[in-house]
Parts: structure tokens; sequence; C-alpha cells
């Protein structure tokens, strides 16, 4: 298969699809790679690193997508994007369709075959793609919130651990998933006092044998929330519902509840974010301020790290690329149940029901296209 790897083009993305080391083994399968010039720079790696791997370099976007059987990348495509993608082909990325419908939109009229990293799910729920990058942002949502307590940066002053004889800072998570959990280890790491709401007893039980002394449980509904709120200096989103939109946890309203200078990191935002006052923001660009409360809500977290972030989604997204490259995605979903929940979008159909449901869109099985 003719696999393609273009450079991120959505604000400070610095990540790049494919390592040279996950390039050489897509290669030693019997497959042709061709890498946009530079498209791993920005995260560490050089096109010379690619070529002394076997991998070819075209010189635009373009040329890559009029190439490619299948386009391997990190982020959704984005608008000048769009009309690049062609009928048939295999797209392997993280999507978030449900947070877009003008992107959705795009992809059923291109007529490709959009496999979603994030929808890509284990039997036991757990989201085999989607996790790495979880555990970037959610150790990230703890750096980037406590950088924003600083009150040049209109926080509200306060150091997360505190010192000797001054109180640490109160972390409010919404969530005890791989967000949620990575959050906790890093704020407690820190000193802060810690709070993780869930609504899950099992995951607490869980949370509450392997999280130190200074993290606490309790069930997340909206009178906890309220009442946490009024004293939580940082405030952590990291609802998952894969998929789909995440609910909105905190409302408009709960703002005037908060201090001033109380900081909002919704990692949920590739989601709709979990905040009613969520909107997307980049690296370049990455609060704005409403009734007094910090919102962060960079929806490519990891593109800061993008060394880290590169090597550790390589890493469970090539054994996928793999099999879809060496028996074409219908016989590779097919016989992989995990990955055939990666199936979003095919040939202009919808496919995945929570994409359905957010759009009012019809829903095709997608068993039917894989017979």
């Amino acid at each position: 298969m003719i696999i393609g790897v273009p450079k991120e083009i959505k604000n400070n993305e610095n990540r790049v699809g494919v390592t040279p080391a996950g390039t050489m083994e897509l290669i030693k399968n019997g497959h042709t790679v061709f890498i946009q010039q530079n498209a791993g720079l920005q995260s560490g790696f050089s096109d010379e690193e690619y070529i002394n791997v076997g991998g070819k370099i075209l010189p635009t976007i373009e040329e890559v997508y009029k190439t490619a059987e299948m386009i391997i990348k990190v982020k959704e495509p984005i608008e000048p994007e769009y009309a690049l993608i062609k009928k048939d082909q295999l797209v392997f990325t993280y999507f978030h369709f449900a947070s877009s419908e003008p992107l959705t939109t795009a992809m059923i009229n291109s007529g490709a075959v959009c496999v979603s990293y994030e929808t890509v799910e284990d039997p036991d729920r757990s989201l085999p793609l989607l996790t790495p990058m979880s555990e970037v942002a959610g150790r990230m949502s703890i750096q980037q919130g406590a950088k924003y307590l600083e009150k040049p940066l209109k926080g509200r002053g306060i150091l997360l651990g505190g010192v000797p004889g001054v109180a640490p800072a109160k972390v409010l998570i919404l969530g005890g998933g791989v967000v949620g959990t990575q959050a906790a280890k890093m704020a407690a790491g820190m000193g802060a006092d810690v709070t993780i709401l869930d609504i899950s007893i099992k995951r607490m039980r869980y949370l509450d044998d392997v999280m130190p002394a200074n993290v606490n449980t309790e069930f997340s509904n909206e009178h906890n929330i309220r009442k946490h709120i009024k004293t939580s200096d940082l405030i952590i989103g990291g609802v998952l519902i894969p998929g789909a939109k995440a609910p909105k946890l905190i409302t408009r309203d709960m703002l005037t509840e908060m201090r001033p200078g109380t900081v909002l990191v919704d990692v949920a935002v590739d989601q709709g974010g979990c905040f009613e006052t969520t909107k997307p923001t980049t690296h370049q660009d990455p609060v704005y301020i409403i009734d007094d409360v910090v919102h962060y809500s960079v929806a490519n977290m990891p593109g800061a790290v993008p060394y880290t972030s590169t090597l550790a989604l390589t890493n469970v997204t090539l054994p996928y690329a793999i099999q879809l490259a060496n028996k074409g995605w219908k016989a590779a979903c097919a016989e992989n149940v995990p990955l055939k929940k990666g199936l979003n979008v095919i040939n202009g159909d919808v496919v995945y029901p929570a994409i359905s449901e957010a759009f009012n869109l019809p829903l095709k099985d997608v068993d039917g296209y894989l017979k």
C-alpha cells in the first residue's frame, strides 16, 4: 500500500503521524511511505532520518494526499485539507467528529474511509489509541494549570504545593479515567490537595487504593460539583464519552460561585468540552477570562511536547496501521473488533452511532461494508 504522512497544519501542532522507526516497520512489511518535507522536524525527526530507513520525501501536502492510498496523521483534517482527501482514501487519525459538524460534512462529502484513533475500543472499554495522549494531556493539565495560577497570568497567585506553614492549592478533577488519574498523580506529587469526582464506585475504590493520602474521591453530581468549585483553585475537566460530545458539568452560572483567579483546564475540549463556557484555544493564544475565571482549553495540548507525544502515539498506532496496510481496511476491521469500532465514516455514510446522534444523520450498519 502507498502510505502518506502529511505535515500537520493545525495551529502549533508539532507532532507527526509516524516516526522514522515506524516508517521502517511499514516498509519492512512491503509498503511505500511518502513523508511530506519537514513533517517530522518539530518532533525532532529530520527528513534524512526518514530517507535513511527507506522513506520517500515529497515537497508539498498536495502531493502527499494525491499519491497516497492511506493517510496517517495526528489531528483531524482542517479546512485547507478537505479538498485534498479523495474518494476511497483511507484516513487514519484523530477525528473527534462529534464536536465538529463541518468536519463531519466534509468527510461525508469526500467519500473517504475515516478510521478514528479515539474510537478504537478494546473489550474492556479502554481506548488504546487515545490513552497515551490522554496520559500526556492529563499530566500537562496540571503543568499548565499551575502556571496560570500565577498572578501575572491572572490566576489566584497561589503555589500549587504551598510551603511549610501555608496550605497548598485545592485541585478538583472531574473524571477519574486516564486524564484524571494522570492529573491527580502530578498534582499530588506537587503537594496539592486533590479531589477526584467520578460516577463509578469501582473506579473510585481503585483510585483510593493507588493514590497517595492527599488525593480524595467523591461521587460526581451537581451538588458535589457546586460544593467544591467554591473552594477549588484549579479545576480539571477530564470527562470522556467515547466518540460523543462531553457532558457540560460546569455551567455558565457556576462561574459566579468560584473565586476570582480560579483556573479551569478543559482536557475534554476535543469532544466539545465539559464546561459550558469552553471554546477551543491554541498554544499561541491559550487562555481567556470569563467572570474573572481563567479558562485554558487548548485543543491539542500534547502538541506542545511533540517528541514525547509522537513517540508515545506511534507506539500504539503502528500495529493497527500495519494491519490496515497489510490486509486492507475491510479485512483488517472484519478480523479486529477494536479496530472496527474505529470506523466512523465510510464512502459518505456515517457508521458510528454517536456521530449520527450528534448531528441527526442517518446511521448505516458498519458490518454491511465488511462482507
